[in-house]
This record gives structure tokens, sequence and C-alpha cells, in this order.
């Protein structure tokens, strides 16, 4: 066995070097590989998406790279980071769905643990194993058992949160109870946090660290920075705020608009494009009292500053890279996990109590240490203009992302790629550009599950057009809520309170928006898709939905059993024996 193991990698040993060979013109040594993930930003966040927010360093790299128009991930955070560190889709891959919002019938099986499984390998490990220096900082959320800590999956060196979110300016302060505290990790071992800190300032700083550290090293590096940026709370340091101010008083309706025209205007979308339709539950700006809209906009000032402060700290790492030289044999990803988030925690009476136990949400106060703040559903629809819905929904703005891809010799610099993407494409490329080839089904003994996605390397380098030919089906479930791509059309389904729970057809080439239903015009392709879906969940393990599913109500109920029941248990338990003892004393009593 040893031999054989040996000789497998041999050869696989002289495919990396010859891939290298092929690339030395471009590349005088493998490339560095930094992945900057956001976190909750919608389509046109990005100024170079079409933002009016400051982002001047992804900027740079937008005008020095390729922009994706048409990049798919999942509709919530860790599903998207299980894909983007596998590969895999993420009902193979262990998180078919979060701790926080899965059934509890669902809990358990197959596909839905709500962290990574054996059965996959992350491009992390298979870097590290072929020489790269390997670095974490930042959101984790992909399981905190030992054997998915980020030594344990492929990282030399980290410093990760491992939950959903936490506060960005007190490191042991929850953004909701939902966890029984926040857990820092350092290298695997609960992390000795500063009490105070700023999350993207600390990320960054953090990988800035161990690159110094590991200076003299000849080894490429890879670097994952997973900001907590813009998940709730929304905060921000002042002098990033007061940049804002005034810049929103015109209200969410005027930014949607403002938003759709410049996204035309860069070609990220097509001419004409139609706005998605709002729901009846949306909110005119001009119905607003003075006092509501100097509120809104201050929540929206926030969101800004936040990412604007993300972006200036990015701009430290590259800063850094171009100092010691190694800017320009490094190539950046940038992309956000899913689209804006538009929940308002304290919209649910349990949420409203313990937000106000913990924090302030005052106007002069929104943005800084102690305080909390959201953009709700109103804002989040300008965030993702002109697409459909946001975070947690299967329509283009809870999917469809920006993504940037820059430092690949021989692309074209400030191109937009509008074939359609998906974040299972980000590991093979990766793999691609490093010279590493992927095991297929089998790592260390371990049988794993395959690649899903495609390397975007050959459309990058201008020797191809599409990344999937036009009869190649890409399957999508989160919760309930579904999707089935085919070419130019995507067949949608979702759960209220935004859909019916019904199929829905669309053409997102030329509606994005998703405002015309095509499902009478072409009813064969409107079956076939639906057919096309029920394979697609079948192969992959997707679990339907209970009757009645819904998300907020399992929160809730996730929440007092993950988390009220460990901790109260023994009060309850002791409450329990008390009331027993009583029932006893008062029926000796009586006798």
């Amino acid at each position: 066995m040893s031999l054989i193991c040996s000789t497998r990698h041999t050869w696989l040993s002289i495919f990396a070097a010859a891939t290298l060979a092929i690339c030395a013109p471009a590349w005088a040594k493998r490339p560095n590989i930094v992945v900057l993930l956001a976190d909750d930003w919608g389509f046109s966040d990005v100024g170079a998406f079409g933002s009016e927010i400051h982002t001047p360093h992804l900027n740079q790299l937008a005008q020095s790279g390729t922009r994706f128009s048409n990049f798919h991930v999942s509709a919530s955070c860790s599903p998207t980071r299980s894909m983007l560190l596998t590969g895999v889709d993420n009902h193979l891959n262990g998180v078919g769905n979060m701790r926080e919002t899965i059934p509890q019938s669902h809990v358990g099986r197959a596909g839905y643990l709500s962290v990574l499984n054996q059965r996959v390998v992350t491009v992390a490990s298979l870097l590290q194993d072929h020489g790269y220096r390997t670095y974490a900082a930042g959101k984790w959320h992909v399981g905190k058992e030992p054997h998915n800590l980020p030594p344990a999956r492929g990282f030399d060196r980290s410093l990760v949160m491992g939950d959903s979110g936490s506060d960005n300016w007190e490191t042991g302060k929850l953004y909701l109870d939902l966890t029984d505290k926040v857990y820092w990790y350092d290298n695997g071992r609960e992390a000795q946090m500063p009490k105070t800190f700023y999350s993207s300032e600390f990320y960054v700083s953090k990988t800035l660290d161990y690159l110094k550290t590991d200076a003299k090293s000849d080894k490429p590096f890879f670097a994952y920075l997973a900001f907590q940026a813009n998940h709730i709370p929304l905060q921000a340091p002042q002098e990033f705020i007061d940049k804002y101010k005034g810049r929103y008083n015109a209200g969410w309706d005027v930014l949607r608009q403002e938003r759709r025209n410049k996204a035309i205007e860069l070609g990220l979308v097509p001419p004409n494009t139609p706005m998605a339709a709002l729901p009846a539950t949306h909110v005119a700006w001009d119905s607003l009292s003075p006092q509501d809209k100097a509120y809104q906009a201050r929540r929206m000032e926030v969101y800004a500053a936040m990412a604007e402060a993300m972006d200036f700290h990015i701009g430290r790492l590259m800063a850094h890279l171009k100092q010691t030289g190694e800017y320009d044999n490094t190539v950046f990803v940038f992309m956000s996990d899913n689209g804006a988030e538009a929940s308002d925690p304290y919209a649910l009476a349990v949420g409203r109590w313990w937000l106000d136990q913990h924090y302030n949400r005052d106007i002069d106060r929104l943005g800084s240490p102690g305080a909390y703040s959201i953009i709700g559903p109103n804002w989040a629809r300008a965030a993702t203009a002109p697409l459909n819905t946001y975070k947690f929904f299967a329509g283009e703005g809870g999917i469809r992302v920006p993504l940037i891809i820059s430092g690949i010799p021989a692309a074209h610099k400030q191109s937009v790629q509008n074939s359609l993407t998906h974040v299972s494409d980000i590991v093979p490329t990766l793999l691609d550009l490093a010279g590493v080839q992927h095991p297929g089904t089998s790592y260390k003994g371990q049988t794993i599950y395959p690649l899903t996605g495609h390397s975007l390397l050959p459309i990058l380098q201008g020797k191809a057009t599409r990344v999937r030919g036009p009869e190649e089906v890409l399957g999508y479930e989160l919760s309930g809520n579904r999707a089935v791509f085919k070419g130019d059309y995507k067949l949608l389904s979702n759960l209220a309170p935004v859909g019916d729970g019904q199929w829905h057809l669309y053409n997102i080439a030329t509606d994005p928006g998703e405002t015309r239903d095509l499902k009478d015009e072409m009813p064969e392709l409107f079956q076939s898709l639906q057919n096309d879906y029920a394979k697609w969940a079948k192969a992959n393990g997707v679990l339907p939905m209970p009757e009645g599913y819904d998300p907020i109500q399992q929160v809730i109920i996730n929440s007092l059993v993950f988390v009220y029941w460990p901790r109260y248990q023994w009060h309850l338990a002791g409450l329990g024996v008390l009331l027993l003892l009583s029932g006893v004393w008062l029926w000796r009593r009586r006798r």
C-alpha cells in the first residue's frame, strides 16, 4: 500500500510541476492566494458594482481584474462557507442547513449536520499538502469540533470566531442569544482575546502578523479572511460614519433606482433591466415622519461606514504586499457569502427583550460600542438592486452577489463576465492556479466527494466564454427555498413571507430582477426544469421541509433546544424536584 501511495504522490507531483511549467512565463513562482469574504453584502454594495459606498481598494481589484455579474452562492452564511472551502455542494458536505434554522426533524440526518462532515477535504488542506503556507482569520462557522477547526482543515495559523456572528467592538459579547458564549479559537485552542477590538481591523492585523512572522519563507501563501462586515449588529468607527452624514436622506426608493441605473451603466446587468417588484409590505420613504426618516437614514450611514471600514483595512493588506514585493504575484478573490440582511430581531418580542438588556439603539449611538443597528428589508432591497429578495431567500437578491478575481496573468482588466458561475467553482479555480489536482473520491484513505464546480481559469484567460454548457443543471435549496438553473433560465420557488411556495420561471439573463414569469409561455421548459430539480435534489440528498415550516419560528425553537434547555436544565430539574417534594409534603399533611 505504501508503494502505491508513494507512486501516486510522485505522479501528482509531476502533474503539478508540469502545470507550473506551462504557467512559468506568467508567474516566476506559484501565486499567493488571498480570499476576501464579506458578510451579507448585497449585489450592488461594492462601488465597482454600482454602489455609492466608498470602496477604493475593492474597486482597484475590479479595475485590474474581472467582475462576475452572474455569480451565485447560498442564501445564508455557513452553507456558502462550506462550499467555498470544499468545492462540494452543501447538502453533500454536511451543511444542508444552518443550526439556527434547521428543522428538528432534520437534525443529525445525512447532509444535515450543520457542520462539515468528514467526507470532504478543504482547499486549504490540499494547498498545504503541496507546499503552501495557509492562514485563516475571521468568522469560521463550519464547525467547532476538533476535526473541523482550522488546524484540522488545513490551516497552519488561524484565529477564528466559531459561530454565526458576534459584536464587532467587544470580543465576548453575543449579537443574539443563539449560543452560550462567543467562541474564539487560536490555532484550534480557545483563544485569549482582548476585551475590545474592531473586527475588520483585527482580522487584517492578524493576517499581517502571520505574513510578517513567516516573511523569510520561500513558500507561497493562501490567506482566508472572513470578515464580519456587514453582519448585524452594524457597527463602525465614527470617522467612517461621519463621511456619510446626509447621504441617504433621499431614502431607499431613490437609492434603489440609483443602484439599478449604475449597474446598467457598468454593464453588470442588461440595458432597461426591470426592477424587482415591491411587495405589499414595502414602506414608501415619503410616508415616513421626519423623525423616522432621520433614524432610517442613520442606519444606512452606519451600514455604508462598516463596508468602507472593511475596504480600508483590506487596503492595509494590499499595501503590505506591495511593500514586500508580493502584490504582483498574488491572486485576490473577493465575494460576499449571501445577499443583504433584511431581518429585524426587534420585531420578535423575545429578541427585543434580550436586545434591550444588552444594547442601546438611540440614533446618536448607532454604530458605536454598545449600540445595535440593522438596515431592515427596505434598505436591503436597495442593497440588492435591481434584484429580487435578499438573504435567506432564493431570489437573485439572496443568492447573486459580487465576485471579483484579480491578479490572473493574461486576464483582461476591467472586464465583466456574465457567465453563470457558482461558489463551488472557487475551489477548482484556486487549485488550477496553484497547479494542484483534486484527489477525486479518496483522500488519505478516506472516501470523499468529488468537486461539484468548474475552474474559472479558462474564461479568466479568455479561452472560454461560458463556465457551464447550455444543458448543464445547477440546483439550489436552503430551508425550503428552491431553484434550478439551466442556460439562461431559472426555476424558482420561495416560501412565505416573500413567496407562495409555487414554481415560477424566469430568464435571468434578460430579467435578473425576476419580474416576468414565463411558466405559461414556456410550459415544456417549465415542466422539464421541475424534473431536473427533482433529479438534482435526490442525487444530493435534499430533504423535504416539514409542513408549516416557518424560519422565524424555527429560530426560536432551536434557541430553546440548543441554548436555553442546556443552560437552564439543572434549574428546571431543581424546580421540578422542589415541586415534587412540596406535593409529597402537602399530600402527607392532608393524610
